[in-house]
């Protein structure tokens, strides 16, 4: 008798062969479903891992050879010292993005200790940097996957948790236009989608003229829409800083500038983790690499998925342009197809005022080109029609981000089958952001599961604090507001940054804050400093100044990103600012 994974290995192969892929190999590898071979074509080998997928195996690794096309090795610090040689830690977290930073956050609950490993210079420097900060409604993800569950979950904690971490989070609602007159038929499906993934809100259908009523710049092709009020928006970039500056308060540690190059492991269970900054124990390792978490999952002998990257170009439009729409705005491909894996992007209102554009979605070998080009940018451009007064002259800066997909298309939240102390955070992308408070309860609770199977004793912290102050924003306050803050720190009276109204107090406590700026992109993220029209023109001399004296180290130490984007050529003699040298 055929037994059913063998059943199923023969359905995969039939698509496959279905597919114009006879010689693609496929075999069982640790639940998987192991692709081999040699293919002509990166998208090739995209469709035949899609191909693959969906036949009730735990995941697809697709290690099919692409002639000519090397995918690249992960980007390494510069950094090597022993700051971390012989520490021993109870939770040790890989990945310092915003899923990484809400499991710290959440495990800090505990009386265990926490470290944060980041291979970056700063914090949400790939996907929780480069997304448009849009908290989803829940209604996209398919019923009964993981990407559904969370995201309703997280999209309900994102409250309480702006409350607590004092981060701006605001509810325009989404609306998705209608193409066609035709698409009023799926009304019923619409709405059966949302009741199945219990999306929150009064969703409802629009007729045009009510969607022309509430937005009256929108584009005269619309034929109505579907509404979804509980539709978020937040800086991604801020709420993982705030996120890990409470895990901090509550005695985590991060460590930047800090990756992993290999784990050992004793009796299936990791013993020590090795990095470019030395090699630490650790009870239980959390897998929350991003796109780099099927390698960490590798390193661990753990490995049942492979990732790919899917770049998505977006642009920014000038804060000029908040007003002209109030609601998040997309034409999207709702319900997909074999092909598709976008919700389409749109328009997207930012929480400081700014329109996002975007995002794009290509499926790319690498997982580290944040490169943009012409074509995609022009393929950007068509989403601006969505709204009639919006023109492309402003766009203020694009860039592109990295999504952590992988071929099954869900995210991976579970505790590993195969080592005792390995908890995956893994896939995760769209709607990550909106899942992240979510996913740290569970993955957090699989943690500390596994700290007590391994005969530690753990306790909740009696003196577990949730609150986080912000720094000030000077420009959100009023006169009244302004004029007390400036009083008790003058600092805050000296304008840096003109677009954004950025005072010398806002960058210092940025660079003084529980998880410091130490770049000049990190104080951008946490203050907003050369984020306007003039991308730092006025404001980045005055910048290096202040982290130079911060930090105590010289103009020309002060680099844009870390490693060596450093800003200067030289100094003057008498050690001052020499303009010029930018």
């Amino acid at each position: 008798m055929i037994d059913k994974n063998t059943r199923k290995l023969k359905a995969v192969r039939k698509k496959l062969k279905k597919a114009g892929f006879p010689d693609v190999t496929s075999v069982e590898s640790n639940g998987a479903v192991l692709l081999t071979g040699n293919l002509d074509s990166w998208n090739d080998k995209v469709i035949a891992g899609y191909t693959a997928a969906g036949k009730g195996f735990r995941g697809i690794i697709n290690d099919i050879n692409v002639r000519g096309c090397d995918e690249p090795e992960m980007s390494m610090p510069l950094i090597k010292d022993e700051l971390l040689a012989g520490r021993s830690l109870d939770a040790v977290i890989v990945g310092g993005g915003v899923i990484g930073c809400a499991i710290a956050r959440e495990l800090s609950r505990q009386n265990i200790s926490i470290a944060v490993l980041e291979k970056e210079s700063d914090l949400a420097m790939q996907a929780s940097g480069r997304n448009d900060g849009m908290i989803h409604p829940g209604f996209a993800a398919s019923p009964g996957t993981k990407k559904a569950v969370y995201n309703i979950r997280g999209n309900r904690m994102y409250t309480k948790l702006a409350d607590e971490l004092d981060f701006d989070l605001k509810r325009p609602g989404s609306i998705l236009l209608f193409r066609s007159a035709w698409m009023k038929l799926m009304i019923p499906i619409f709405k059966l989608r949302c009741r199945n993934n219990r999306v929150d809100g009064r969703y409802r259908a629009m007729s045009a003229a009510e969607v022309k009523r509430i937005e009256p710049n929108v584009t005269e092709t619309q034929h109505g829409g579907f509404l979804l009020p509980s539709a978020g928006i937040v800086s991604p970039y801020r709420v993982t800083m705030a996120l890990a500056e409470n895990a901090v308060l509550n005695g985590a540690e991060i460590f930047l500038n800090t990756a992993v190059t290999s784990l050992s492991l004793t009796s299936q269970q990791i013993t020590e983790v090795h990095t470019n900054r030395g090699t630490l124990n650790c009870r239980v390792l959390i897998n929350a690499a991003g796109v780099w978490s099927d390698k960490l999952a590798e390193m661990a002998g753990d490995r049942f998925f492979s990732i790919h990257g899917r770049k998505g170009m977006e642009a920014i439009l000038d804060r000029s342009c908040g007003p002209l729409q109030n609601h998040i705005m997309g034409m999207p491909s709702l319900l997909g197809n074999k092909n598709s894996h976008s919700k389409g992007g749109g328009l997207v209102p930012c929480v400081e005022g700014n329109i996002l554009l975007g995002p794009t979605a290509e499926e790319v070998p690498e997982r580290e080109d944040y490169s943009t080009d012409s074509h995609t940018f022009s393929e950007l451009l068509g989403q601006l029609g969505l709204n009639n007064e919006l023109k492309a002259s402003q766009i203020i800066n694009y860039y592109s981000g990295i999504r952590a997909a992988n071929w099954e298309e869900d995210f991976i939240i579970e505790p590993s089958q195969r080592v005792s102390n390995l908890i995956h955070a893994a896939a995760i992308q769209s709607p990550g952001l909106a899942s992240a408070p979510a996913i740290a309860e569970d993955v957090a609770a699989f943690a500390v599961h596994a700290l007590k199977a391994g005969g530690m004793k753990v306790q909740p912290r009696a003196d577990f604090n949730p609150r986080r102050q912000a720094i000030p924003c000077l420009r959100e306050l009023g006169s009244e507001q302004r004029a007390r803050l400036i009083k008790r720190d003058p600092a805050y009276g000296e304008i840096m940054c003109r677009c954004e109204e950025v005072s010398k107090g806002e960058i210092r406590d940025a660079l003084r804050s529980k998880v410091p700026a130490t770049t000049v992109d990190g104080v951008k993220r946490r203050v907003r400093a050369g984020a306007g029209r003039c991308h730092g023109g006025f404001c980045l001399p005055r910048v290096i100044k202040i982290m130079a004296e911060e930090l105590g180290v010289p103009l020309t130490d002060v680099t844009k990103k870390g490693g060596e984007s450093r800003i200067l050529r030289c100094e003057t003699k008498e050690g001052a600012f020499d303009e010029a040298a930018v």
